[in-house]
C-alpha cells in the first residue's frame, strides 16, 4: 500500500488556514497529496474514497484530516455524506472533485453498463458532488469548486474512450457551472493535469516507452509530480484566486 505524502512546506496561504476541504478520491495518488498540502496549510480536510486501508491511514497521519468511506457513483450516498461533513465541520468551503480511473478499455467491446459506468465515475459525481455543496457555499457567499479534466481527451488517446468522453465534458461542465453560481459568489475552476507520475501509473502502465514519449512531447523536460497538481489545488482554493473563475488550468508541463 502507498505510503501517506509528506506534508509540503513552500507557499503559505493565510487565507486557506481554517478552511474546510472535501477532496473526492484522496486517498491516494494526486488525491492524497492534495490532502498533505491543504493539512499542511491547517486547513481541516475531508477525503472521500472507497479505499478504506489508504484512507484510514491517510486520516491517521495527516493532522486535521478525517477518512469518510462512500462509493461516488451512489448519489444517494454522496449527498449522504456531504451532509454528514457539513454538519461536523459546520459547513464547506472547498470542494475538489478529483476522483477518476482512467482504466483502458477496448472500443469494440465497450457495452452499455460499462459506457455509463465510465461516466459515473469520470463526470456525474463531479456534478452531484457541487450540486450538494452549493446551498452552503451559496448560502455564506463564497466557495471554491474545482473540477478535474485531463489533458488525455486534447491528446485523443485511444484505448479509453469512456474517460476521455467524460474529462472533455467537465470542460462545458465548468464553464456552465461557474455561471450557475458565480453571482452568489461560488468559483468554479478546473484543472487538466498532464503526464502525473502516481504509484497506479507506474504500477499498470508506465513503461520506459511511454515515458520517453512523454518526455519528447513535453516542453519541459520533468517528470510532473502529484505536487505539481496540488500546488495549482491550493491556489484556486486561496483568496489569491478571488478572480479566476470557468477557467482552465493545465498543469502538462507544455504537453498539449
Amino acid at each position: 500500500m502507498p505510503s501517506p505524502p509528506a506534508l509540503p512546506a513552500a507557499v503559505s496561504y493565510r487565507s486557506l488556514r481554517g478552511r474546510r476541504v472535501v477532496i473526492t478520491g484522496g486517498a491516494t495518488g494526486i488525491g492524497a497529496a492534495m490532502a498533505g498540502a491543504f493539512a499542511a496549510q491547517g486547513c481541516n480536510v475531508h477525503v472521500l474514497d472507497i479505499q478504506h486501508e489508504a484512507g484510514g491511514l491517510l486520516a491517521d497521519t495527516l493532522p486535521h484530516t478525517a477518512y469518510h468511506a462512500c462509493d461516488l457513483r451512489d448519489v444517494a450516498v454522496l449527498r449522504r455524506t456531504v451532509r454528514d461533513i457539513e454538519g461536523i465541520a459546520g459547513g464547506i468551503d472547498v470542494l475538489v472533485n478529483n476522483a477518476a480511473s482512467d482504466e483502458r478499455h477496448a472500443f469494440d467491446e465497450v457495452e452499455p453498463e460499462q459506457w455509463r459506468d465510465r461516466l459515473a465515475v469520470n463526470l456525474d459525481h463531479q456534478f452531484f458532488a457541487t450540486q450538494a455543496v452549493a446551498q452552503g457555499m451559496r448560502a455564506r457567499a463564497r466557495g471554491s469548486i474545482i473540477l478535474f479534466s485531463s489533458t488525455s481527451w486534447i491528446k485523443g488517446r485511444p484505448g479509453m474512450v469512456g474517460y476521455t468522453t467524460a474529462k472533455a465534458a467537465v470542460i462545458g461542465l465548468t464553464k456552465t457551472l461557474a455561471r450557475e453560481l458565480g453571482s452568489d459568489g461560488v468559483r468554479v475552476n478546473c484543472i487538466v493535469p498532464g503526464a502525473i507520475v502516481t504509484e497506479r501509473q507506474l504500477g499498470l502502465w508506465r513503461t520506459p516507452e511511454m515515458e520517453a514519449e512523454f518526455m519528447a512531447s513535453q516542453a519541459l523536460k520533468l517528470r510532473l509530480q502529484a505536487s505539481h497538481v496540488a500546488s495549482v489545488a491550493l491556489f484556486l482554493a486561496s483568496d489569491e484566486a478571488a478572480g479566476c473563475t470557468g477557467a482552465q488550468f493545465v498543469v502538462d508541463a507544455g504537453l498539449t
